[in-house]
């Protein structure tokens, strides 16, 4: 099962870079590949089962459903119910940290997932890269 992650130092304290990510609803805000979002179930996209409803820059959309939102941690987990690529079981994780020294945030973000095999390196690349390092390096961008 691949493990493709990204990481980046997004120079805002946790306190801002936090409430932008734990939004489900509200990823296409700040997500330079994702066109529109919307929140298909939950009022509020912050409680378990939440689910949205991306639409990509090429027209591709993609279901995903919150499975955890840990306050704490300053995690939120999900799960992709439908998306115009072939994963199977893609659970991923974005999580935040404070870089106590400086006042930034650190930022990481991975997924574990099913493919068949000859789709899976494309596919570790894109997840790495297109989603998750676009994603990280738009926060810092905001931020800058």
């Amino acid at each position: 099962m691949p493990r493709p992650y990204s990481s980046a130092v997004i120079p805002a304290p946790l306190a801002e870079v936090w409430p932008h990510v734990r939004d489900f609803g509200g990823i296409h805000r700040w997500h330079p590949a994702i066109e529109t979002g919307e929140l298909v179930r939950g009022a509020s996209g912050a409680e378990v089962g939440a689910q949205r409803r991306l639409t990509l820059g090429d027209g591709g959309v993609v279901v995903e459903e919150l499975l955890a939102l840990d306050e704490r941690g300053h995690a939120v987990t999900y799960e992709i119910l439908e998306a115009p690529f072939a994963v199977r079981r893609y659970v991923s994780t974005l999580r935040l940290a404070p870089v106590t020294a400086l006042g930034h945030t650190f930022g990481e973000w991975w997924t574990e997932f099913d493919a068949d095999a000859d789709a899976e390196g494309d596919l570790v690349d894109l997840f790495a890269n297109g989603v998750f390092g676009a994603g990280l390096a738009a926060l810092a961008e905001r931020f800058a």
